[in-house]
């Protein structure tokens, strides 16, 4: 067994776009021609996203209203995770095509470098680095402290 693909609710497909092709630099992929609601695919490595547009205005937020800037920071919200080679390389690639780090840059603790990015409708989006050294002063990662 194995993973497929996720899928996400957009409120709108051209944001989507931007953001996941063009701030981040995945790949669309195409779409069976059967799907006539609006939305598109990116491919993640050999996986694929999902980004499924909203039937009716106002849904997406309707059923994700948002987290707190404490919840963002330490990642503790519903997300996926990307893999990539050089975290802080790709972060300056992010920053330089307009994506906002909303938390992170930070060590985990077990190898993995991980900061978090939000699209346009609030979904969390992991990247994350591996064979990073643990040097054992790694800060504890616990429930946030919400205000």
């Amino acid at each position: 067994m194995k993973l497929d693909h996720a899928a996400l609710m957009i409120s709108d497909p051209e944001a989507a776009r931007a953001f996941y092709v063009g701030v981040l630099g995945l790949e669309e992929v195409e779409r069976p021609v059967t799907f006539t609601f609006p939305g598109l695919w990116v491919a993640v490595g050999d996986r694929q996203l999902h980004l499924v547009g909203e039937a009716e205005a106002g849904r997406t937020r309707e059923t994700h209203p948002g987290y707190r800037s404490e919840e963002l920071a330490t990642g503790y919200a519903s997300h996926f995770a990307i893999l990539v080679d050089d975290l802080e390389g790709y972060l300056e690639g992010v920053r330089t095509r307009g994506g906002v780090v909303v938390g992170g840059p930070r060590p985990r603790g077990d190898g993995v470098l991980q900061a978090y990015v939000t699209d346009p409708d609030g979904n969390v989006v992991e990247l994350m680095q591996t064979g990073v050294a643990v040097t054992g002063d790694e800060p504890e990662i616990g429930v946030p402290k919400l205000l």
